[in-house]
């Protein structure tokens, strides 16, 4: 099985019903074929650059699930018979491990700045100081 990541545009018009079950229509397709679902993000409102379908907003959602190869074209036919869905796309991902979650949260910690490297804050100056050094480089 490989992992992949589908990430599908809906319309705005749709209700929070509507793209609820848009999405576990998708989530009971790719369980029937096989897939198995990993990972499945609320959908976020996005206002696109150009219109897609004379749409200039839409909800974007992202699903991560493991599904053999040969199910993917069957599954693609699917995305393309739902009309709720303006465009899709489907990306092969290659799973993180242990180790290399581990190693990002490791080198998360190491980025915060230390103690060292927090600037300190210095005393402000009153208005009569400045005025005193200006008389002396003035000469008044």
């Amino acid at each position: 099985m490989r992992f992949y990541e589908l990430t599908y545009l809906s319309s705005l018009d749709l209700s929070e019903e509507g793209i609820n079950n848009l999405k576990e229509k998708i989530t009971s397709f790719l369980e029937k074929e096989g897939g198995v679902l990993d990972e499945a993000k609320s959908p976020v409102k996005k206002i696109l650059g150009y219109p897609i379908k004379k749409k200039t907003a839409v909800f974007l959602t992202t699903l991560n699930f493991h599904s053999n190869p040969d199910q993917k074209s069957r599954f693609e036919q699917q995305l393309k018979s739902e009309s709720e869905i303006l465009r899709y796309l489907i990306l092969v991902k290659s799973e993180p491990s242990k180790t290399e979650e581990i190693l990002t949260k490791r080198i998360r910690k190491l980025k915060k700045p230390s103690v060292e490297h927090v600037p300190v804050k210095k005393p402000k100056v009153e208005f009569k100081e400045i005025e005193k050094k200006l008389e002396e480089i003035l000469g008044e």
